[in-house]
């Protein structure tokens, strides 16, 4: 099963890289890590719009592009169940991106969380995989901001703009079917899901393309093509 995945995903990258042949080889993006994270507080927009993960049992995910290829993300997640214990995981590791050529390595930094509006200190606010989070209390509506890195490739120098990168939820719940939506705030031009098995997941066209909602959370990768800002 993990072989065919990453041939899926392999395939999938491809695919929105397809507008990118003939090009130079892709590189990584280098992070400034002075920046600060362009992040919109709780309750403010697209939070405030009811749905999974804001009003109901789910997580939204947004991800905010920046020039150099990292993104700025917020996920909000509301759980069937009260937890006093979470993991969060990356995107994907390199070795399941054979078509890119290229491995990539995602991380996640300046990683805050907050548990039933409350801030949950942690060790450590760097993740490059697998880690658990233990909560001082039980909480259902979680709130994960941080910085993604590592994920993204594109090619260059006839257009140095143009990316594929690899997203999904930080979070990973228990319940493999809570419904996940994936947003990206510009530049989107397709999107795949290679874990699913309709793996076109884009809906409409450029400059009002989406991604569509309520994937089930153990199939909420989303591979995506995107011009950077």
């Amino acid at each position: 099963m993990p072989h065919r995945r990453g041939v899926l995903l392999a395939t999938a990258l491809i695919l929105v890289l397809g507008g990118c042949s003939g090009e130079s080889g892709p590189v990584s993006p280098s992070p400034s890590v002075d920046d600060t994270i362009a992040i919109p507080p709780p309750g403010s927009s697209p939070s405030e719009t009811p749905g999974p993960g804001v009003t109901t049992p789910g997580i939204r995910m947004t991800a905010v592009p920046r020039s150099d290829g990292s993104f700025d993300m917020v996920e909000d997640v509301i759980l069937p169940e009260a937890a006093d214990s979470l993991q969060v995981q990356v995107p994907t590791s390199g070795e399941l991106l054979p078509g890119l050529m290229t491995k990539t390595a995602p991380r996640a930094s300046d990683l805050q969380l907050l548990a039933d509006d409350s801030v949950v200190p942690l060790d450590t606010s760097t993740v490059d995989t697998t880690r658990d989070l233990t909560l001082p209390t039980p909480a259902t509506k979680l709130r994960l901001t941080y910085r993604l890195t590592g994920t993204t490739v594109r090619r260059t120098p006839q257009r140095p703009q143009r990316a594929a990168a690899a997203l999904r939820p930080l979070l990973a719940p228990d319940e493999d079917t809570l419904p996940t939506s994936v947003s990206v705030s510009s530049g989107l031009l397709n999107a795949v899901c290679p874990l699913l098995t309709e793996t076109r997941c884009a809906v409409g066209d450029p400059p009002n393309l989406t991604i569509r909602p309520d994937i089930p959370a153990s199939q909420a990768l989303v591979v995506i093509q995107l011009d950077l800002p």
